[in-house]
């Protein structure tokens, strides 16, 4: 597992409402990263990505554009140790 590094990404902009967290889903899942998505109250979007290093900095690039109905408008990421994410949700 030392090529996995984990992302903690919070994504500012209308991010809600427009299928974001799906989209994140998906995509994560296309690049096999682990983790899960989920709605703030406050109006952003937070995300964790476990996974081999390109493909989870594939998705946090993915992020600053999101879904086809999103306006980012910024995206804070922190690199950290892998935690043994396994599998890719939606968080309520």
């Amino acid at each position: 597992m030392s090529d996995r590094i984990r992302a903690h990404v919070y994504v500012s902009g209308r991010v809600q409402g427009v299928y974001y967290r799906a989209t994140t889903r998906d995509t994560a899942r296309e690049h096999g990263v682990d983790g899960w998505v989920k709605n703030l109250e406050d109006g952003r979007v937070e995300a964790v990505f476990e996974g081999p290093r390109e493909s989870v900095e594939s998705v946090v690039e993915w992020c600053y554009d999101g879904s086809p109905m999103a306006r980012v408008e910024g995206v804070d990421v922190d690199y950290t140790d892998p935690e043994g994410a396994r599998g890719f949700e939606i968080r309520y």
